[in-house]
């Protein structure tokens, strides 16, 4: 059973009614908003699977991650954190580290070619960012390859707890050798962000130090990276993925385990000083372990980007078997209380664990989202684009625009592309989202049904310009796909399509063009209308439902927009 014909099934059994308010405020999608995803390379946990080993395995390994990233742009996903520093060990040529071997299974073995580079190509035409994930401090086993490589060079730096071994935070070395790692990548590479990960004291180590001096030792690791990246590309984000309780709350305890105290990670401090420019707490709890320490979260963040991160590995039956449920509600009161979102990992998204993919791209991110621009870095918007002209050619749409000027140091420029079927196209309404962050000033929209459309240029700090717009307002008949017409209504009542007095249907779904499910009611094969006065004007869907189908449980019957 689907999860989609499951929530239905909840929805019918309940009498559920949403009210069209609540639809347009709770579950109104927001056009900015970090939609994140740890695609992890350690022992290719997420990718790859194939080694690197000859041609065959390059394009194999290439076919993996492509095929990762078209999924993960289905569900809307705009950022993906790339686990580029694994342990001591890297995925790009370095003059610093060797070759980690997720690649081609031998460590420092050259995989032939530059996986860094082919995941920041094929993200960017999908319109996605990528941030190189950097774990910091960790160095792998004391036994291993790259533990034995880094000590024999600087020995000073390294220290071992239990069987692992480590960076040493005090030593004023540490941060210079982390900032050298960052800058080769953001000086080689056009990333969006660097992500500090494991940037703290590691567990067990015995902190000898006051924990204030621990905190200033952290700090001053953080702060000669940002110096490097900033130095080099200041659009470039700062992030870290700190411990997910920060300290202990008036009325709740971290149990002794939050990043302030325990590992000496002044993770909201970092953001107050312009260190961070977003964080990505590990949020991998429930119930009162999540919400009022995530609370914390949005209270302190001085109006930078917080991301709250998912462990939605716990979903997995062997590892904690979590209900979707758990997930789903952390979604939805971080997208209330204005915060985003990142899966750990991609795998468990992509496999579709609990029906958590089929949710995602069913209902809770139904419509692309846009970066939260990074105002506090730079303001100035972009030029708008000029020369903004369309032609048709059956369902196909082109659009053309002259490329527009950044009004700062923002070395490119990308646009967001728009299209509705309203007099004018509100650039605010996430709905009319079609293409963001396109690069290039053309493009073919196939099967394309909108009648307007605007386009916008976006700086590499995420400022947004005036749209430009076309204006071909006429009163067409809306189709779907170039096949399907508006379903016929008044503003009163909506008639029904023939085919619905056809099908075995037990029920009658309403949904707006998020997908979020406005109201059920039982249908009858005497019923030829149906009340639609209390929607407010807009386009709507109208499906289907069958509750003794359980492999097909519902139909689209068409579209109608309701305008009195």
């Amino acid at each position: 059973m689907t999860h989609r014909y499951r929530v239905l099934i909840a929805v019918i059994t309940a009498s559920f009614l949403v009210v069209t308010a609540l639809a347009q405020t709770s579950f109104q999608q927001p056009k900015h908003e970090v939609r994140a995803v740890w695609l992890t390379t350690l022992n290719g946990l997420d990718w790859p699977r194939a080694k690197a080993t000859g041609s065959e395995g390059i394009e194999r390994q290439k076919r993996e991650l492509t095929a990762i990233l078209n999924q993960l742009q289905k569900a809307n996903v705009n950022t993906v954190l790339i686990q580029t520093r694994v342990r001591a060990s890297v995925i790009y040529p370095s003059d610093i580290e060797p070759w980690d071997a997720c690649l081609t299974g031998t460590y420092n073995r050259h995989p032939g070619y530059d996986p860094l580079q082919f995941a920041i190509d094929e993200c960017h035409k999908r319109g996605m960012e990528l941030h190189a994930w950097v774990v910091s401090i960790p160095t792998g086993k004391w036994t291993s390859s790259e533990s034995k490589r880094i000590r024999a060079r600087y020995p000073h730096l390294v220290k071992k707890v239990g069987e692992l071994s480590y960076l040493n935070p005090e030593v004023d070395a540490t941060g210079d050798y982390i900032a050298d790692i960052c800058e080769e990548i953001v000086s080689r590479y056009d990333v969006d962000g660097i992500h500090l990960d494991y940037i703290r004291y590691p567990d067990g180590w015995n902190i000898t130090v006051s924990r204030d001096s621990g905190r200033r030792y952290i700090t001053n690791i953080v702060r000669k990276v940002s110096r490097r990246v900033k130095s080099r590309k200041p659009w470039v984000k700062m992030s870290c993925s700190p411990v997910g309780k920060y300290r202990d709350l008036s009325r709740y305890s971290s149990k002794g385990w939050n990043a302030y105290s325990k590992v000496c990670q002044p993770a909201q401090e970092w953001l107050r000083d312009g260190l961070m420019d977003q964080l990505y707490p590990m949020m991998y709890f429930r119930g009162d372990n999540y919400y009022p320490f995530l609370a914390d979260w949005q209270e302190h963040s001085y109006g930078r980007t917080i991301v709250s991160g998912l462990g939605i590995w716990y979903l997995d039956r062997r590892e904690g078997n979590w209900p979707l449920v758990d997930i789903t509600r952390e979604l939805n009161v971080s997208r209330q209380l204005g915060i985003g979102h990142c899966y750990f990992r991609s795998r468990f998204l992509t496999d579709n664990t609990k029906g958590l993919y089929d949710y995602v791209t069913d209902y809770l991110d139904t419509h692309p989202a846009a970066i939260p621009p990074a105002t506090w870095l730079n303001a100035n918007k972009p030029s708008v684009p000029q020369g903004l002209s369309i032609s048709r050619n059956g369902n196909d749409v082109t659009l053309h625009w002259n490329e527009a000027r950044a009004n700062n140091d923002s070395p490119t420029i990308i646009y967001n592309v728009y299209g509705c079927n309203d007099e004018t196209v509100d650039i605010n309404d996430v709905r009319n989202l079609i293409v963001p962050r396109f690069q290039g000033t053309s493009i073919t929209l196939s099967g394309a049904s909108r009648l307007n459309y605007a386009v916008t240029a976006v700086d590499r700090y995420g400022n947004e310009s005036q749209p430009a717009r076309t204006q071909e307002w006429r009163q067409d008949t809306y189709t779907t796909n170039g096949v399907e017409g508006l379903l016929p209504n008044d503003g009163h009542l909506l008639t029904l399509p023939e085919k619905a007095r056809q099908a075995d249907i037990t029920h009658l779904l309403v949904e707006n063009q998020q997908g979020q499910s406005l109201y059920i009611l039982p249908y009858s094969r005497y019923l030829s209308t149906i009340d639609i006065s209390r929607l407010p004007n807009g386009m709507y869907v109208l499906r289907s439902i069958n509750t003794k189908n359980k492999k097909h449980p519902t139909h689209r019957l068409g579209t109608f927009k309701k305008k009195l």
